[in-house]
């Protein structure tokens, strides 16, 4: 059975497996595929991309949505509770590869500027994303780039995708 793509990427969707299942470590060439949950298994399977792949010491992690949910608001208060959901996916992620955030060299960001899921300008956009980084990143800060687009994969309701590159090498 295939999942809707919003609903198995936006992780709608409870799957059922064994958390000590996970993380899952696949060898892959130059490194491994991390999958850190059922979810993201799901989409790995569904979807055909790694939740995050390691070549060498570095550590590329696919874009996770910032997303309006059916009962949240478009403003500036829900827009950062929305973008800390994202980071702590993020977390999930980096920590299922052995790495934390501080690990973290590159942000690229995705952001869907205007639209009816977000009411602030694209400046107060970054001013939330930076609020909530702050809580995620304590050290050295990582180089972004920011750039916009008219839409996501996710569907309209995705206003930022953030894809993160850290440096993390195996087995520490």
């Amino acid at each position: 059975m295939r999942l809707p793509l919003s609903a198995a990427l936006l992780g709608l969707i409870a799957l059922p497996a064994a958390a000590q299942d996970y993380p899952r470590r696949l060898p892959a060439s130059g490194g491994e595929v991390i999958v850190p949950s059922a979810r993201h298994q799901q989409t790995y399977d569904s979807w055909r991309y790694a939740p995050a792949r390691r070549m060498g010491d570095t550590l590329y992690v696919s874009g996770a949505i910032v997303f309006r949910g059916d009962t949240e608001g478009n403003d500036l208060a829900a827009f950062e509770g929305q973008v800390r959901r994202t980071f702590r996916q993020l977390d999930t992620v980096l920590k299922a590869a052995g790495a934390s955030f501080n690990d973290v060299a590159m942000i690229n960001s995705f952001h869907v500027w205007t639209g009816p899921h977000f009411t602030g300008t694209p400046d107060q956009q970054i001013e939330v994303i930076n609020k909530v980084k702050a809580e995620f990143i304590t050290g050295e800060q990582p180089a972004w780039t920011a750039v916009g687009t008219t839409g996501l994969l996710s569907g309209e309701r995705g206003l930022v995708e953030i894809q993160i590159i850290a440096h993390a090498p195996q087995g520490r």
